[in-house]
């Protein structure tokens, strides 16, 4: 890692020290994680205890004083803090092993997907869909690649029956955007690998207009975190040099999902005259009916 990004690494982590500090076998394992982040964060519990000369008890527990739930999670963040501070280049070749590219590709979506699962908080998502569906408008920030996240996650909750639009075009639409909200609207920050600043300037700028903030993102900046309400951490590692889709997608769908789920008659009728629509403009295909065989000849 540069020196810029070092400094910010270990800033970032100093942070999470408690007041009193770390003492003895805990604060071995914390300078192995100032020292070598590569290796904090790519190795396993047991192998980073070996290195520090301590137990994986002694690891878990120096986590859990560091905030997290154990080495799992902090772990997560460390990789995902990690991979952010390396070039394109320098992330693809982070990545090899066994079996074809597609198939490790696969194989770290289907992981992530599980570890998503294990700790996503569904009560986050809950406060984020009352959020949306009692705010007079939201935006959702996304650019880059994960910008496909932001357009899905707004189309669906607009056929949903609420007014949500992504910006996804550039800092002037952004910055309109944002100029619009006011107290009890919403934004959502779409953020993983790097965070543009136009997008922690929107968060902040959005805060002090008394606009509900939240963001979805592999690695919490502080600064974005300040602003927001609620964080929802997502895996974005990929098994190339851009970041995977696959459970950011899968997070805004469990989101639309809840959002539906506030006012179900709300969401009927707004899917009932989305239908209604579809039909008059005649935007579905519609297979060609069967033709009926000709029936054989008459002895």
């Amino acid at each position: 890692m540069t020196e810029r990004v070092a400094d910010s690494f270990e800033d970032w982590l100093r942070t999470r020290v408690p007041p009193r500090g770390l003492r003895g076998k805990a604060a071995a394992v914390l300078e192995i994680l100032l020292s070598q982040p590569r290796r904090a964060s790519f190795e396993s519990a047991a192998e980073l205890a070996q290195v520090a000369g301590v137990n994986v008890a002694t690891v878990t527990r120096t986590a859990q004083a560091l905030g997290f739930a154990g080495w799992p999670a902090l772990q997560q963040e460390l990789r995902a803090r990690y991979l952010s501070s390396l070039s394109a280049g320098q992330v693809a070749a982070e990545h090899h092993g066994n079996g074809s590219p597609s198939s490790r590709s696969l194989r770290r979506d289907l992981d992530s997907l599980a570890l998503l699962n294990r700790r996503l908080d569904e009560g986050v998502l809950l406060t984020i869909a009352e959020a949306v569906a009692a705010a007079g408008r939201t935006v959702i920030v996304a650019d880059g690649s994960y910008a496909a996240v932001g357009l899905a996650l707004a189309h669906n909750a607009r056929l949903a029956g609420y007014p949500v639009a992504a910006v996804t075009n550039g800092d002037a639409e952004l910055a309109n955007a944002v100029a619009a909200l006011g107290a009890g609207d919403v934004l959502v920050a779409i953020s993983f690998w790097r965070l543009y600043e136009s997008t922690v300037l929107a968060a902040n700028v959005a805060r002090s207009r008394g606009v509900r903030v939240f963001a979805l993102t592999d690695a919490a900046s502080p600064a974005l975190a300040e602003a927001a309400e609620e964080v929802v951490m997502v895996p974005a590692e990929g098994e190339a040099f851009f970041p995977s889709l696959t459970a950011g997608m899968a997070v805004a769908q469990a989101l639309v999902t809840q959002l539906a789920a506030v006012d179900p008659a709300r969401t009927g009728a707004s899917i009932e005259a989305a239908e209604a629509m579809w039909t008059r403009f005649g935007l579905l295909h519609r297979r060609p009916a069967t033709p009926t065989p000709p029936s054989p000849p008459s002895a």
